[in-house]
């Protein structure tokens, strides 16, 4: 390959291996300034990058320093609230939301859970305070809803559970 090379070369005339030459360095030229151009094109997109990762880094740590100010002003938290307490507040939900008048007993499971049973509440109305309950972060566990013979109204039976403090 290398002497089918060397002989095409040679067979060439001088002024037709001068201008190859010449194409072959102009087309390098070339080449090196399309380089110099899209490295200089980067370089001035990378620094406006990281300007405004900077700027955005300054924001994270005067966020983060927020935060740790804040937890340290916190109180330390407080021991787990007793069984008792989130069936009263369960009891106090049901009362507000407008099905304490279904609701056949409450049972404290342990200190966040608490089993309900209610009798003949219409559906609509359960849904709405359970909607309720989650929008404060209590959540259904699990659920038994049986249809009455009266349209619309269910006896439900279900498990809340609140998260840990």
């Amino acid at each position: 390959m290398k002497a089918a090379l060397r002989s095409y070369w040679e067979s060439r005339r001088p002024w037709e291996r001068l201008a190859a030459a010449a194409a072959i360095g102009l087309l390098a030229i070339v080449l090196y300034f399309w380089l110099l151009q899209s490295a200089h094109r980067s370089r001035v997109r990378l620094r406006a990058a990281v300007s405004a990762l900077q700027a955005q880094a300054l924001r994270l740590d005067r966020g983060a320093d927020e935060i740790a100010r804040l937890r340290a002003a916190q109180p330390a938290p407080q021991e787990a609230a007793p069984q008792a307490d989130f069936r009263l507040l369960m009891q106090s939900r049901a009362d507000s939301g407008g099905v304490a008048r279904w609701l056949v007993r409450i049972d404290a499971v342990d200190a966040t859970q608490v089993r309900v049973i209610f009798g003949g509440v219409p559906f609509t109305d359960w849904l709405g305070w359970v909607a309720s309950l989650q929008a404060q972060h209590i959540r259904l566990d699990a659920a038994r809803i049986e249809a009455q013979s009266t349209p619309g109204l269910v006896s439900v039976s279900g498990t809340f559970v609140r998260p840990p403090p």
